[in-house]
């Protein structure tokens, strides 16, 4: 397997396909790299270098006690890039990946960076505040914390089927997609996983996403039940300048998967434009 050992010392996992223009991917929680499946097959069949890897407390990646927060993940994605000596980069981050692509640019800047994009990701801030109203109030969260504890197996699968759309009538489920998605939350470890819900919730990525200074595109499925629009997406694309958002009517937080060719097409468009 191909690793990076950062300087506390903690194994990054991560794969490196192709040979041409870079796309880096950052995978949402509680999954791995494997999330991004379909994009980096394709694009590593249009011409391009993929590289993505598993967070720090997932997939094949250490186990670390320390370091679960996004201070420390974006410094290992930037030790990542720094090691592979990436230039010209688009960063893509879904999710809690989302909040890692921003928060490394708020940190280390873009001299390795061409483009960002946000894919139903967390910034600028889950949590409701009084500064942020239409955010989800902290007990969703403590939710999602006491069914990691308790089951979190059972929790995977059982939050496969919003994160999907599964729930939704007429869907069409798939049972190898939440086979997946249990797989590769089981794959990383508890702890980890427990105190990343932290900082997909409460961390205000506000401030990182005001430094955006390289074309960026935004897209939001406007049915997504776990990271909402309208806290999200919306809000991102009003900091970010210069974004190009665009909304997918009816899509779920998952949309990587379930409207891959969509996802796939836009991601080319982008890059290319």
């Amino acid at each position: 397997m191909s690793t990076i050992t950062t300087k506390d010392g903690t194994q990054i996992f991560y794969k490196d396909w192709g040979s041409g223009r870079p796309v880096v991917f950052s995978h949402g929680w509680p999954l791995d790299a494997d999330a991004w499946d379909a994009q980096m097959l394709f694009l590593l069949q249009k011409g391009f270098r993929v590289i993505a890897h598993d967070r720090r407390g997932h997939g094949r990646s250490g186990q670390p006690s320390n370091g679960n927060d996004m201070d420390t993940y974006a410094d290992d994605l930037a030790e990542l890039l720094d090691a592979l000596d990436i230039q010209g980069a688009t960063l893509v981050g879904h999710s809690t990946g989302g909040g890692e692509v921003a928060h490394y640019i708020g940190r280390h800047g873009t001299k390795r960076v061409a483009k960002a994009v946000l894919i139903g990701a967390v910034p600028p801030l889950m949590l409701k505040t009084a500064a942020n109203p239409g955010g989800l109030p902290l007990d969703v969260f403590d939710g999602i914390r006491k069914g990691v504890a308790d089951n979190r197996s059972q929790f995977y699968k059982d939050l496969a089927n919003p994160f999907f759309g599964f729930n939704r009538p007429n869907a069409k489920v798939s049972q190898g997609t939440i086979d997946a998605f249990w797989a590769q939350g089981m794959a990383g470890g508890i702890h980890g996983q427990y105190q990343c819900i932290r900082e997909f919730s409460e961390v205000d990525y506000t401030e990182d996403l005001k430094k955006f200074d390289v074309p960026t595109l935004i897209l939001h499925g406007s049915d997504d039940q776990i990271v909402p629009i309208d806290a999200a997406g919306r809000k991102a694309a009003e900091i970010v300048k210069n974004a190009t958002f665009k909304v997918y009517e009816g899509s779920p937080h998952g949309m990587c998967v379930t409207e891959a060719d969509k996802v796939n097409a836009d991601l080319l468009a982008f890059i290319n434009g």
